[in-house]
């Protein structure tokens, strides 16, 4: 009798190489130079500012977190392609997420692209969205959908419940999939059917999309790097299960450290610079029952204040 997991990991692991093709094929970000984007007038905190802008118009819209990562891959691909000017930053970003929900949202969340400028505050014409769609999906060869840092997450947390459910009691894996299933996520989902940890990892990759020193990472590197923060904190088993996801990444190593330094620190940052209306979700239940059974060691504790930010906005500029 064949074994199911061993059938699924491997479904799953066809998955992750496709989408490293893809982003090996398809990942590209601007090139700064003397605090612009090169060849354009942009500056990085302007470009910084329409990631974060893309952020809140995806919540407005109650698009899908995927539809969020799309629309910024699309946004730094067409930047690192064609010399923009900034008096059309705007208009690229809000016509880079629009065709990202089309292409990850159902017809009743997107709606009518007439309503969405209305209700995103623009003073765009449906005429000059629908000339920008041209430009992008032309320079980018109508090739649009490439593999997403949140992709990423989904990929490598249904690898971590395939091929380590010794893993689950310590941090959830596995709460909401079966046997067999494969991390693609329903549309417009409030909460991804991997559970808690999966959209903890997804709100985390959400806010490292909007921090410039990690724009020279590809989003296999990043979410691998958020995993990997967890992992050391939850299980002394994590450099096994670490090194085994490294290799199927095909991650450089040195590059892979780099990252996940400036990934804790800027997480890290975030902790102390929350907005007064931010919502915190912590299980106080998994609180007590660690506090009966033992003492918080600093990890511990460094990783629950981190969990406490799981819903909390993209960060104001």
């Amino acid at each position: 009798m064949k074994n199911p997991g061993a059938a699924e990991n491997r479904q799953l692991l066809g998955l992750l190489e496709a989408a490293l093709r893809r982003e090996a094929r398809l990942w590209k970000v601007p090139v700064f130079k003397n605090g612009c984007i090169q060849g354009a007038d942009i500056i990085l905190s302007q470009h910084q500012q329409m990631i974060v802008w893309i952020g809140e118009m995806s919540q407005l819209f109650q698009f899908c977190p995927e539809t969020f990562a799309l629309g910024v891959c699309v946004l730094n691909r067409l930047l690192s392609t064609v010399k923009a000017q900034r008096k059309y930053l705007k208009c690229i970003a809000f016509t880079s997420l629009v065709l990202a929900a089309k292409i990850n949202e159902e017809d009743e969340v997107l709606g009518s692209v007439k309503d969405l400028v209305v209700r995103s505050g623009c003073n765009f014409s449906i005429a000059e969205i629908l000339r920008m769609e041209r430009i992008i999906l032309d320079k980018l060869h109508w090739d649009l959908y490439t593999a997403t840092p949140v992709d990423f997450i989904h990929i490598f947390h249904a690898l971590l419940v395939s091929g380590h459910p010794h893993l689950a009691p310590s941090f959830g894996l596995g709460s909401g999939m079966g046997a067999g299933a494969i991390p693609i996520e329903p549309r417009h989902q409030k909460t991804p059917p991997s559970g808690f940890q999966a959209a903890l990892w997804t709100r985390q990759v959400q806010h490292c999309m909007a921090c410039h020193q990690l724009w020279q990472f590809r989003g296999s590197t990043l979410a691998l790097a958020i995993i990997t923060l967890e992992l050391e904190a939850l299980t002394p088993d994590w450099f096994s299960v670490f090194t085994d996801l490294l290799k199927k990444a095909q991650v450089d190593s040195a590059e892979f450290i780099h990252c996940k330094e400036i990934v804790d620190e800027y997480l890290n940052s975030m902790e102390f610079s929350l907005t007064a209306n931010s919502v915190y979700i912590l299980d106080s239940s998994q609180i007590q029952e660690h506090q009966q059974q033992q003492v918080w060691s600093p990890s511990q504790r460094h990783l629950a204040a981190r969990r406490a930010q799981i819903v909390s906005p993209l960060p104001k500029l």
